[in-house]
């Protein structure tokens, strides 16, 4: 393990990852256990949340499995009590559970529309409701997993706007709530995320990666360590001020197109003799 932070960063810590047994919060999941959290790894299906938690248990960190639906908000909450009875109150609580698919508005319907805001805004209210009661206060801190498109709106992703920018002010209206008991409250925005479902379905071959990656500025997808690794940030006592914040970890995509297309060629040339 390659990383900028000390091994024992988040020793005696533990960790609760919502939607953790895949892409993105499989990988902060594992970078929460390489710096030394006891990781809770919460999966809609039971058996790939077990084998998610067996794989952290081979690397030798301390890991398990609980099943939910993060739309249930009694089943989070049986499933969070599970987790705590083993590891007691929690240091860190994801909330990443997401769902999406491409469509147009005029092609979806109202229950593929409802399906993406229940995973998306009511399961991340559910886990950080229902996770409160088990927060070790003060000194937690709640992640909540947004998306560019709650800012930047894309076509054929209403459903997934409209859920995320719902999440990003949910995080902040419990920022101010939370603040006076000591939780801090942060979002993490990732952009394109190499090796994830996600994306894998937003650019399904080679050539549309590439067309991808050809707009954003650091010409390139995240690997999900990097997200992992600004979890590990936002967990620490070096991020102990922080909260209510919106954090990108996009490689710029959020900015615009910075696609060659998009540049006059006159920009595209260095002259250091030229006069403006």
């Amino acid at each position: 393990m390659k990383s900028v932070f000390r091994a024992d960063a988040l020793a005696g810590k533990t960790a609760f990852v919502a939607g953790g047994t895949s892409g993105i919060n499989l990988g902060i999941a594992t970078r929460l256990a390489q710096h030394g959290a006891k990781v809770t790894l919460l999966g809609r299906n039971e058996l790939k949340a077990n084998d998610a938690a067996q794989s952290l248990r081979a690397g030798g960190f301390d890991a398990m499995a609980v099943c939910a639906d993060v739309r249930d908000y009694g089943a989070v909450e049986d499933a969070l009590g599970k987790a705590a009875q083993r590891y007691g109150q929690f240091d860190i609580v994801v909330s990443g559970a997401a769902g999406n698919f491409v469509a147009p508005v005029l092609g979806m319907s109202a229950n593929g529309f409802r399906a993406v805001v229940d995973i998306d805004l009511i399961g991340t209210f559910n886990v950080c409701r229902a996770a409160f009661v088990h927060l070790r206060r003060p000194g937690a801190v709640v992640l909540n997993i947004s998306a560019g498109q709650a800012v930047n709106a894309r076509p054929y992703q209403a459903h997934v706007s409209a859920a995320k920018a719902g999440v990003n002010m949910l995080t902040k209206a419990l920022a101010m709530e939370w603040g006076p008991a000591g939780v801090r409250v942060l979002g993490i925005s990732p952009g394109p995320v190499k090796d994830t479902e996600g994306m894998r379905r937003l650019t399904p071959t080679a050539e549309a990666e590439k067309a991808l990656c050809d707009t954003i500025p650091l010409r390139r997808y995240a690997q999900a360590r990097e997200l992992g690794d600004l979890a590990v940030f936002l967990s620490s006592d070096a991020a102990g001020y922080m909260t209510g914040a919106i954090v990108d970890c996009d490689g710029g995509s959020q900015l615009g197109d910075a696609s060659a297309d998009s540049i006059p060629a006159e920009f595209l040339t260095h002259d250091d003799d030229a006069k403006t």
